[in-house]
């Protein structure tokens, strides 16, 4: 079928919008047409680079839409169902028997490789060249995608379909980090380096948790005021001031019982780490350009200090999504109120607005798309 889809062609060049060949689902697959799909750091690291994803591709992996489809094995979901389309993972490894998928022993080849496990793709362009998919198992800045069947969470809810696609990493991400991995404790303080989307996640997530001191340390005065207004209850200006001292006035000295660096940048993390509380832990959450090295003060860490990788917030989507929904019904996750929308033909206007804090979550839409 033909589809029209927003294709990285080369690193730091502008996302080229095309029409493409998308073949039906195979065997494990589903066809899903797109109402919308999340803009994320991932996306824009991926395409230049940082990670060797093969170019030309179609990324994007926060899609949400509704189900077409299914190719043959598919029990669930069925056509009609609305969706939203997270990361892939193997469901066979020692990790994913043991309910821990986002450390799936293939995770890399599943959401990285741009094929399928046996390097085919199901996108052509209209010369019959290849072009790469399956980015984190679904290729979404498209209007339909094939997606893995095992990454995609059936949802019930009255919110628009197009603003759920960002549960599906960046608000997963950082709300799974302080409820599940970190599991911050009731009256605790919480130190979130970075105001976009995963950290405004952790936000939200913070006071869900009881979080008494959320301090959020960025250098955009906007996406601070953005965070505030999710639940962060107090802003650090890091352009003004040095947020090591100031997380400890703060809380008296003893620093942070919890941090989360989800900026990728290793000064960052520095940071992240000197502002702990003895027995603290910094969750990391910034994906960095492989081979970044940071360095770290060891007799800081001898005394109970912890630093803890977090991929995807630790999370089961299809658990900890409809969990995400459940706590959005409740008024205590308002991500949507983070969303900006796009036409897909608006994707590089939204990734410039989002590089300058313009946006926190920029969503593309489709025209034609579920409603």
């Amino acid at each position: 079928m033909k589809i029209t889809a927003a294709v990285a062609e080369g690193p730091r060049q502008p996302f080229a919008v095309r029409e493409l060949e998308l073949e039906q689902p195979r065997h494990g697959e589903v066809l899903v047409r797109l109402a919308g799909t999340g803009i994320c750091h991932t996306d824009l690291i991926c395409r230049d680079q940082w990670y060797p994803v093969p170019l030309p591709a179609v990324l994007g992996h926060e899609g949400a839409g509704v189900v077409e489809a299914v190719g043959p094995g598919v029990r669930h979901p069925l056509p009609g169902d609305r969706v939203v389309l997270s990361f892939n993972s193997c469901g066979s490894c020692r990790t994913c028997l043991a309910g821990r998928s986002a450390y799936c022993d293939d995770f890399t080849a599943r959401n990285f490789a741009g094929t399928r496990p046996d390097g085919s793709t199901p996108l052509l362009d209209r010369t019959g060249t290849r072009v790469h998919g399956t980015f984190f198992g679904q290729s979404s800045f498209a209007t339909h995608a094939v997606a893995a069947a095992r990454s995609v969470v059936k949802v019930d809810t009255t919110l628009p379909l197009e603003l759920l696609g960002p549960l599906a990493c960046g608000f997963q991400t950082g709300a799974g980090s302080v409820l599940n991995s970190l599991r911050c404790t009731p009256g605790s303080s919480l130190a979130v380096f970075g105001a976009g989307a995963v950290g405004c996640g952790a936000v939200m997530a913070g006071a869900v948790a009881g979080c008494t001191t959320i301090a959020v340390v960025g250098r955009n005065r906007a996406r601070l005021a953005r965070a505030k207004s999710v639940g962060a209850t107090h802003t650090i200006d890091l352009t003004a001031t040095d947020p090591v001292t100031a997380l400890r006035d703060l809380t008296g000295g003893a620093g942070a019982d919890y941090s989360i660096e989800a900026t990728g940048a290793a000064q960052v993390l520095r940071q992240a780490v000197d502002c702990l509380a003895q027995e603290g832990i910094c969750g990391l959450l910034g994906a960095a350009a492989l081979g970044t090295e940071v360095s770290l003060d060891m007799a800081a860490l001898l005394f109970g200090r912890q630093v803890r990788g977090i991929v995807e917030g630790d999370s089961t989507p299809a658990l900890f999504i409809p969990r995400l929904l459940d706590l959005h019904r409740a008024g205590r996750f308002p991500f949507d109120r983070l969303i900006s929308l796009y036409r897909l033909s608006q994707i590089n206007q939204a990734v410039d607005d989002m590089r300058h804090g313009h946006a926190v979550k920029p969503v593309l839409t489709f025209l034609g798309g579920p409603a």
